[in-house]
């Protein structure tokens, strides 16, 4: 069965960051993506990730600019906060975000970057992952494709860098979701999952299969976290049931308290 990871940079909107966490347990998962942190002190997001019960997979680097020739000291310095967050949290990846850029130029300091974050990491049990994004939503984004992320991450040639397959972004830029996965699955480190369009929830009312598609993913079997990376159309809660096959979604006296608690917060 897919394991599923909550982002709490999208979901449980209806409450504070450091009540989120409270929110997703009660919804039956047991861990979190946690794109943005920084906003809260890496020990205070610690304490209620440990008191509900869950674990953080993944972050992202706080600035994207990994890709963007002369911002070497501020991709160092962020990188360097990055490692300081997933120390604390106990995350064991990093979403290294390239940033809007292109050219030679700027894949040379992307490569660049990558090994220096990659050896830095290195130490402390860290993958750094890249992710393709989508240019109708990040228009001039440098890394767009799966391909060329494949490409980035052999030319960088570190052993603690994969690749981080948001379902979402791909449709948009590529399709061939599952053949794609197939074909990458040794790279690919995180998954991560929205509807198109719209990235709502990742149910019936959009173009992907979504049954089909976690079924794939669970018969190659891929061992990593699929992250849900969408905007709810409503409640956080109310909009579960899809997930409830995958071993999450609460009860309905659990989700009403739950929404109480978001609601009041």
């Amino acid at each position: 069965m897919p394991k599923l990871a909550a982002s709490v940079a999208w979901m449980f909107q209806e409450a504070p960051l450091l009540e989120r966490f409270a929110l997703a347990a009660s919804a039956g998962f047991e861990a979190v993506e946690v794109q943005v942190p920084y906003a809260e002190p890496a020990q205070a997001i610690a304490d209620r990730v440990r008191d509900a019960g869950l674990r953080v997979v993944l972050i992202n680097t706080p600035d994207a600019v990994a890709a963007i020739p002369g911002e070497e000291r501020a991709f160092q310095a962020g990188m360097t906060r990055a490692l300081e967050y997933a120390s604390t949290l106990g995350c064991e990846q990093v979403h290294c975000m390239a940033g809007r850029s292109a050219g030679p130029a700027a894949e040379a300091a992307f490569i660049a970057n990558l090994r220096w974050a990659a050896d830095a990491a290195e130490s402390q049990g860290v993958r750094i992952n890249l992710e393709p994004l989508n240019t109708t939503d990040n228009p001039g984004y440098f890394l767009t494709s799966s391909t060329q992320a494949a490409a980035i991450i052999e030319a960088v040639g570190r052993d603690n860098m994969r690749l981080q397959f948001d379902c979402y972004h791909m449709q948009i830029m590529q399709g061939r979701l599952s053949e794609t996965i197939r074909q990458q699955l040794d790279l690919i480190g995180h998954i991560q999952i929205g509807g198109v369009p719209g990235r709502h929830e990742p149910d019936a009312a959009q173009e992907i299969n979504y049954p089909y598609l976690l079924g794939h993913i669970d018969a190659l079997g891929f061992d990593g976290w699929v992250g849900c990376e969408y905007r709810p159309r409503a409640g956080s809660m109310d909009g579960l049931e899809w997930a409830r096959p995958y071993g999450v979604a609460a009860p309905v006296a659990t989700r009403t308290g739950a929404a109480q608690k978001g609601t009041s917060a």
